[in-house]
């Protein structure tokens, strides 16, 4: 994606090489129908119930069942209303629910080394009539060199009452301990696949989903991930194209997503309180539910960004970071409808959103509300070319995160972010704050460049930081002459393509995530076949003359030429001795090299 601000010359034009630019929880406990016999007054007060043996550890709350291998620590069985196991259970115990990363050590491994964490020591945290904690830890062997150099402590926790539990880990390099590159770690649910079929991951996302036979049975496109339903069990699906990433979303908006049981009616959800945790900031994107039918909860992964994203511990760095809780949640009712069900899942994820940070983690590494600061103020922005005042930035992202370079927290998963976005007249306010040393960081829609406060903010346990006003310059050189698009790390303004019909996913059509289409990269073939794209200012429109991704043109099988795109614009009036500039945003790349020439076609970049 392109975005050009203020500028020089009569044509640009724009090489690329192997390029593709994307442009990107009163709660509610579960809305069964209540029995006329009372039953369901006597699950509420039921106490909880904890059960150990040599290979199992099982709390029960009397709404939720949930069986724990032992010492591993996996999510082997989940019981709820007369489902026996909501998990998948033709997988082994330690497959069905777990925990996991993707490590690697540098310089000596080649390939990611895959790690289920699975545990060697349990302890009971906690066992009384409010909470049932328990902790499943790993720890690194120096003998073993299959071990990754981390301390792991699986933490999980039922509350009476409650139609769920919930799950966390600490992670912990001890100082001095070997270096190690962490590229991925989530917490994966593999439901039954006899049950669930039904996904939602939003109001407008959701929909019957083909079985991982339908992808057995399919055609295998362009990456493994996607696949075309060539004979599937549901005909009505049938040349389709199924891919997991069409199922990512924004941090920001992975707060609830999960499965539908229509027989019996049961809901199955993961529950994202808060996104402090998670890395990359609020609009960094990753993969929610897919094909399995599987549920997922991503920490941090290399999706979407690739290696500089790695958790990379050096020299001996100590470390150490609580993902998590996440509440895995079960609803049910007795209807036929998933509305009311993915309608009450929404409403608890308000009821979690709300409640954060909680009170019941036992590990001293979680600090309450009271151990917490808030950071406010108001961000304005200094622009004399837009207003001689300066202008509240309105609905801008602002953000702590990890000291470091302007944008550094798109690339960091080692600390902690908390973000929100400013009210109509800038003014911002940060609760729940981790103690420690944050840069602020910021963005405002419509205006080129990121802000960041030249001063760490130190926050400090139940203390509230006002940091007053804070003015932020963009870059700017003079006037603008010419814009294409809107500075805003997107490129929802610019022109998405339909698929091609033959590789269609339904539940993306006219929709706002229609860019998560597949193959759209070769719609851009199609509309210029021979010659590449020419943007005529003051006759163009981006939103339809301006292609969405800067992509190359297939050619042949699997053969792509670099494309080149032109920027026509008059000049009038020029002043010889003044410096233009050329300003261009991208929403991401990946794999690209970006020439711009100016005139000259033939000039060397």
């Amino acid at each position: 994606m392109w975005k050009m601000v203020s500028k020089i010359g009569s044509n640009v034009q724009c090489r690329d090489f192997l390029a593709f630019l994307m442009f990107f929880f009163a709660s509610v406990y579960a809305i069964r129908s209540i029995p006329t016999n009372g039953t369901e007054d006597l699950k509420s007060s039921t106490p909880l119930r904890l059960d150990i043996t040599d290979t199992h550890v099982v709390m029960d709350n009397g709404f939720i069942k949930v069986t724990l291998s032992n010492p591993t620590g996996a999510i082997a069985e989940i019981q709820y209303q007369g489902i026996d196991n909501v998990l998948e259970y033709s997988f082994k115990e330690t497959n069905r629910g777990y925990w996991d990363i993707v490590w690697t050590r540098p310089g000596i491994d080649d390939n990611g080394n895959f790690d289920t964490l699975q545990g060697t020591h349990f302890r009971v945290i906690t066992s009384d009539e409010n909470q049932i904690e328990v902790s499943f830890t790993k720890d690194y062997d120096r003998e073993d060199p299959s071990s990754v150099p981390l301390n792991i402590d699986k933490r999980y926790v039922m509350l009476p009452g409650r139609s769920g539990f919930y799950t966390y880990a600490i992670y912990q390099h001890i100082e001095g301990w070997p270096d190690v590159d962490i590229g991925q770690t989530r917490l994966a649910i593999k439901l039954q696949r006899a049950l669930f079929n039904y996904m939602a991951i939003s109001d407008e996302i959701q929909r019957e989903m083909p079985s991982d036979n339908d992808r057995s049975s399919g055609r295998t496109l362009d990456y493994k991930e996607a696949v075309l339903l060539t004979n599937p069990s549901n005909p009505n699906m049938r040349g389709e194209v199924d891919d997991k990433y069409q199922y990512s979303l924004e941090n920001k908006d992975i707060k609830v997503h999960g499965w539908i049981c229509r027989s019996p009616h049961v809901g199955f959800w993961i529950i994202t309180g808060a996104n402090e945790f998670r890395g990359g900031g609020p609009i960094r994107q990753d993969l929610t539910s897919h094909v399995g039918p599987t549920a997922l909860s991503m920490f941090f992964s290399g999706h979407y960004a690739g290696y500089n994203y790695d958790v990379s511990l050096r020299n001996g760095e100590a470390w150490k970071k609580v993902f998590g809780p996440v509440f895995i949640y079960l609803n049910s009712d007795q209807g036929d409808d998933p509305k009311p069900l993915w309608e009450n899942a929404k409403d608890e994820m308000v009821a979690e959103t709300k409640s954060w940070p909680y009170t019941f983690p036992k590990s001293e590494d979680y600090p309450t509300a009271s151990q917490r600061g808030t950071v406010t103020g108001r961000l304005l922005i200094r622009d004399r070319y837009l207003s001689e005042d300066l202008i509240p930035a309105k609905s801008a992202y602002i953000g702590l995160a990890p000291p470091g370079s302007d944008g550094h927290w798109q690339e960091d998963a080692k600390g902690y972010q908390f973000w929100t976005q400013t009210d109509d007249n800038g003014y911002f306010r940060i609760t729940a704050v981790r103690p420690g040393n944050y840069n602020l960081y910021g963005w405002a829609p419509g205006i080129l460049g990121d802000y960041k406060n030249k001063d760490d903010v130190t926050i400090r346990p139940g203390e509230e930081t006002s940091l007053g006003e804070i003015e932020f310059d963009p870059p700017r050189n003079g006037p603008t002459i010419w814009e294409i698009g809107v500075p805003d790390r997107k490129a929802a303004e610019f022109f998405v393509p339909d698929p091609a019909p033959e590789l269609m996913n339904y539940a993306l059509i006219n929709h706002t995530e229609k860019f998560r289409q597949y193959g759209l990269w070769d719609r851009y073939t199609d509309l210029y076949p021979s010659q590449d794209l020419v943007y005529r200012v003051g006759e163009s429109d981006y939103r339809k003359d301006w292609f969405f991704a800067h992509v190359n043109r297939k050619v042949g099988d699997n053969t792509y030429e670099p494309t080149t795109w032109r920027i026509s614009f008059p000049v009038q009036n020029v002043n010889q001795t003044a410096t233009y500039t050329l300003r261009i945003a991208l929403a991401a790349t990946t794999l690209t090299r970006i020439d711009v020439l100016i005139n000259d076609p033939n000039a060397h970049p």
